[in-house]
């Protein structure tokens, strides 16, 4: 009996030996599962955090071009509206030596009527065009008891006048132009100390 006993005792054991051991292998593979668990979730992290930090640049970079497009559509419209503003710019400059011609012409004295009567006619052609260039917003700067501005005027002498104020407009020398509000010649003034 006594050896039916340690048999029946090995055996126990061997198998409680078996039982251990299998529960240390279980608790050893579950350990690593949960180490790869683990290692898969910091991964996962890991790839969550890039994500987010690539969706913010790409947000940051969305609303610079969209900033940019903004400031570029805002440039484009001012160009076009200075374009549209001064779109006569050009062809007013090349007509003011025109203007300047008609002025001397027309400032001559003529004393036989049949010049008097082309005279006429150039006036009439004078104001015609003095009226398209006021419709096109032309307009000439006034001299005529100004204070000197040099926006507007440019002083080309000065000189010492009595009954004039210190740095008022004397004589005009040149006709200045503006085109709405810019200019586009300035007036060329004798000016008084």
């Amino acid at each position: 009996m006594e050896e039916k006993d340690l048999q029946n005792n090995e055996a126990e054991n061997n198998e409680q030996s078996e039982n251990i051991e299998e529960e240390v292998v279980q608790d050893v593979e579950q350990e690593i599962v949960e180490e790869e668990n683990i290692e898969q979730a910091q991964v996962e992290i890991a790839d969550y955090e890039k994500l987010q930090e690539e969706k913010a640049q790409l947000e940051d970079r969305l609303l610079r071009i969209q900033a940019e497009y903004d400031n570029f559509r805002k440039r484009t419209k001012k160009e076009k509206e200075a374009d549209l503003k001064y779109k006569s710019q050009a062809i007013v400059t090349e007509l003011l030596p025109v203007i300047d011609n008609f002025d001397r012409a027309l400032a001559v004295d003529i004393e036989d009527e049949q010049a008097k009567s082309v005279v006429e006619g150039l006036e009439m052609v004078y104001r015609q065009l003095k009226t398209v260039l006021e419709n096109e917003g032309v307009k000439e700067i006034e001299t005529e008891n100004q204070m000197f501005d040099p926006h507007l005027h440019q002083a080309v002498m000065q000189v010492s006048e009595d009954g004039f104020e210190s740095n008022q407009i004397v004589e005009t020398l040149q006709k200045g132009y503006q085109l709405k509000d810019k200019v586009i010649r300035p007036a060329m003034v004798k000016v008084n100390q």
